[in-house]
């Protein structure tokens, strides 16, 4: 019960706890959430202490300030549930870049598009790029544009379009965004590898 020799000297400062609490009245919340009116503070202690938990100051600011019987590892473990369910509400949305070539290899594609499919689930847009170099980026763009869908059709996580595929400075590009209305797909394998077939249709 209370504060132990491994509790931080700002934690002390930050969460005023039984004797601690500089107020002569308080307005006391029960362990089970009820009213117990306002008190003085050595009552309110010793009301605490009686039940075997601690009088913990919830809001300092209030007139008189608002304390709760409760006990003090409970009620850390809800402020860190609540501090971590407002991270998680202010998740910051990125826009996560990954590359893919014409004679990427099947086992390649594959990391990637987990990869890309594991940002998507978090939350993320994802750029696609299907990189060009020397004579691949004088072929047809319908012949290029389907390279890419190639490996968009094997990421292992349901999205939709953000921005659709289009010529960039690296080649071609393609923005996805997840799409929460669906289930996420099974992983599929590409038709031909993309080497394979460059190979065999490139001019």
């Amino acid at each position: 019960m209370g504060f132990t020799k491994y509790t931080s000297q700002a934690e002390k400062e930050r969460i005023r706890m039984n004797e601690g609490i500089r107020a002569k009245e308080v307005r006391v919340i029960g362990p089970e959430g009820g009213n117990l009116g306002i008190m003085l503070l050595k009552d309110a202690i010793a009301k605490a202490q009686e039940l075997g938990l601690d009088l913990i100051e919830i809001s300092a600011g209030a007139q008189p300030p608002v304390c709760k019987i409760t006990d003090y590892g409970k009620y850390k473990y809800e402020q860190k549930k609540k501090e971590k369910e407002v991270k998680s509400k202010a998740h910051v949305t990125e826009t996560k870049v990954t590359q893919v070539k014409i004679g990427t290899s099947e086992r390649d594609m594959h990391i990637k598009a987990s990869k890309a499919a594991a940002w998507l689930k978090e939350g993320h847009r994802v750029k696609v790029d299907l990189f060009l170099w020397g004579r691949y980026k004088y072929m047809e763009f319908s012949f290029l544009k389907e390279r890419l869908e190639r490996f968009l059709a094997i990421i292992p996580e349901n999205f939709k379009i953000a921005e659709e595929i289009q010529k960039s400075p690296k080649g071609l590009s393609v923005v996805l965004e997840r799409d929460t209305s669906k289930k996420a797909p099974a992983q599929k394998k590409v038709p031909r590898p993309i080497a394979e077939t460059a190979a065999k249709e490139s001019p």
